[in-house]
């Protein structure tokens, strides 16, 4: 999952995309709503995390303006503005949840996953393709019942294909769910990852389809 950070207090947003990142989010972050506007219309993004008070523009004017260019955008606001009234107004404006400050990582963890399952792309924790299951909550990787350590990267792409088990995922997709706004990716970047998984995987459990992208059947190897 691509998460859209807006959050104008740079330690929080350090902290708050470390933690993130280390649960295997890819995170963009930006400071002002001018920019979240900006990236939302230039990069892919699954979900937006909004703070409220931005130096640049109010988070509420920012959440109508991303409802009206995308409609179904999952938005957590995350502000804090704690007033039933300020929850009142963040919902009714089109936010999906609305966490107050100060709030606990678990907590938001949680609400993440109800919205990825609202998403279709987290339907149960465990999502398991022939021999090879995957917890896509802590990311515990088995096959045929023995446990198998991976780097966070080729997991996360792991877990897009088993997600997305027999559809086509083309490599530019796969690209922005595994790399940042501004990281450096090589153009054979997703080969590499793909060949590393393969050698821990059972054969032909991902399937090449040439100039398009990879699939993992969903009746397995």
């Amino acid at each position: 999952m691509r998460i859209l950070l807006v959050e104008d207090d740079q330690p929080l947003s350090a902290a708050l995309s470390k933690s993130l990142r280390d649960a295997s989010y890819v995170v963009d972050c930006v400071y002002r709503g001018s920019e979240a506007l900006a990236m939302l219309a230039a990069e892919q993004t699954d979900i937006v995390i909004l703070d409220l008070g931005l130096p640049d523009m109010d988070g509420l004017e920012v959440l109508r303006q991303i409802r009206h260019k995308v409609k179904d955008m999952p938005v957590i606001i995350l502000t804090a503005r704690d007033k039933v009234t300020d929850k009142i107004l963040g919902l009714d404006a089109g936010a999906d949840d609305y966490l107050p400050k100060p709030f606990d990582m678990d907590e938001l963890f949680a609400r993440l996953r109800v919205l990825e399952r609202r998403l279709g792309t987290a339907s149960t924790a465990i999502v398991k393709i022939g021999e090879v299951a995957l917890n896509t909550q802590t990311l515990e990787l088995s096959v045929a019942g023995e446990a198998v350590s991976l780097p966070r990267r080729e997991l996360m792409l792991l877990k897009v294909l088993m997600e997305n088990g027999g559809r086509i995922q083309p490599k530019q997709k796969l690209e922005s769910r595994l790399y940042e706004w501004g990281d450096e990716v090589s153009s054979n970047t997703i080969e590499v990852h793909i060949h590393h998984l393969r050698k821990k995987l059972p054969e032909n459990f991902i399937k090449t389809i040439r100039g398009v992208g990879y699939s993992i059947p969903v009746n397995g190897a």
